[in-house]
């Protein structure tokens, strides 16, 4: 790294937290951008791009690249978390001790803890308090329907980003906002975070309609009743009826369940025509949030008494080894209801 301060850091290097990175730096901000793994850094640092996870984009001079914690983060006035969500707790404890007073904590994770049933805000709010923290470092959430690849090719993009605090979003939103990337308001945090990571569930389950070759019908039927088991778990929970509706909550569903660069999608796919779990992830060489978000999904919504079939279903294909074309049964067999 040059001897330029990093005033932002993003912890976590590949696709996502690479692409958030280039943005903020084509605002001409000085960013560090810290990977965990010693010959992804390497690489990182001599090709001046991630050839691995994101090829094509050369970093602009103000994007550094950064292994040591404490250079990628001691200067930085916002750290930008883009780690796997069941990896957010253990980085983001050693991420602590390098933080300076008044910083802003961004997740751009969209999961919830396996163990715990946390958010990843939550996740981040509990390891600060257990650090002497509590209370004093304002911690938000970037989400929306936001591919990668595309944000690096500075296509139109819309997210929202949520802070308790309506004036620290604002000063978060002029922060990442471009010609290109329009970023929106909120102050439902929890809202934005579990339609961010249960979209990836519904996401599995649209895809695997598709390789079981339903059609458009069912895919529809899907993603709609699919927006209506996140609803009703997040209002059930306290969060906004209208953020649903949003970019957070319908905007980020649409583009999971639909677009061809969704990861969660693809693993529904390749499960829908008859391949197993495990050789779909190994092929996938990347994290599918979903897969792991449909486990504590699951369980939070047992815990919350809420009824959520489809990802019931997801859920007992991916972990009880139901075939696919049986849970599908199993939904149209439910008795008959108003909607």
């Amino acid at each position: 790294m040059t001897d330029n301060s990093a005033e932002i850091a993003v912890i976590g290097a590949g696709s996502w937290g690479t692409a958030l990175a280039l943005l903020l730096a084509g605002k001409s901000l000085n960013v560090a951008l810290w990977g965990h793994r010693k010959a992804h850094v390497e690489a990182l640092r001599s090709e001046r791009e991630n050839r691995f996870y994101l090829p094509g984009f050369p970093f602009p001079k103000t994007l550094h690249v950064e292994s040591d914690l404490a250079r990628a983060v001691s200067k930085a006035h916002t750290v930008v978390m883009v780690v796997p969500s069941q990896s957010c707790r253990e980085v983001f404890r050693q991420v602590v001790p390098y933080l300076r007073p008044g910083v802003r904590i961004l997740s751009a994770i969209k999961g919830i803890e396996n163990e715990t049933l946390q958010t990843m805000s939550e996740v981040i709010v509990s390891v600060l308090a257990e650090s002497g923290f509590s209370g004093e470092i304002p911690t938000g959430v970037l989400s929306g329907p936001s591919f990668a690849l595309e944000v690096a090719q500075e296509l139109p993009t819309a997210v929202s980003i949520g802070f308790a605090d309506i004036k620290v979003a604002q000063e978060q939103q002029q922060l990442f906002g471009t010609s290109y990337f329009r970023a929106y308001t909120s102050v439902d945090i929890l809202g934005l975070e579990l339609s961010g990571a249960l979209k990836n569930v519904i996401a599995i389950a649209t895809g695997m309609c598709d390789g079981l070759n339903f059609g458009l019908n069912a895919r529809a039927a899907l993603i709609t009743r699919g927006l209506a088991e996140i609803q009703r778990l997040g209002v059930k929970m306290g969060a906004d009826p209208a953020t649903f509706a949003g970019l957070s909550g319908m905007g980020d569903l649409l583009l999971t369940c639909t677009g061809s660069l969704s990861r969660n999608r693809t693993v529904g796919l390749r499960l829908g025509e008859g391949k197993k779990l495990d050789a779909v992830v190994a092929e996938l060489g990347m994290v599918a949030e979903g897969v792991k978000t449909t486990r504590s999904g699951y369980n939070l919504a047992r815990r919350e008494g809420v009824e959520m079939p489809i990802l019931e279903e997801v859920y007992k294909i991916l972990y009880e080894d139901k075939p696919c074309l049986e849970a599908v049964c199993s939904l149209l067999g439910r008795k008959l209801k108003a909607e």
